[in-house]
């Protein structure tokens, strides 16, 4: 019996490890269309920056353009975050799957870096 306890621990840590795959979002049509074009538009100061790199630009003016890009991507994740606390997190915590919160913690640590 015991055995068998620990493979369904591991099979639900395996799920766990796999949980982009397994896991999806349900971000509304309008928001997904928010975070693509702000993806788009950040995609684009990214070739930019290495264009000013291939040009010798001074580099005080390439490294204003990365804090921007920096900036955009802050607020893509702020984003993010906020629906998944809202939606995710809330889901899970309501299913009695309060592993989610450390789960938070990890990623939101990861973000503040």
């Amino acid at each position: 019996m015991s055995k068998h306890h620990g493979d369904v621990h591991e099979q639900k840590d395996t799920a766990g490890c796999s949980a982009d795959i397994a896991r999806k979002s349900h971000h509304s049509d309008r928001m997904k269309a928010n975070l693509i074009s702000r993806l788009n538009r950040i995609e684009g100061q990214i070739r930019g920056i290495k264009g000013l790199i291939e040009k010798d630009t001074y580099c005080d003016d390439v490294l204003n353009q990365i804090a921007a890009v920096q900036s955009a991507l802050n607020g893509v994740g702020k984003l993010l975050l906020e629906g998944h606390m809202r939606s995710c997190v809330v889901e899970r915590i309501q299913a009695g799957e309060l592993e989610v919160v450390d789960e938070l913690l990890v990623t939101v640590r990861k973000l503040m870096k």
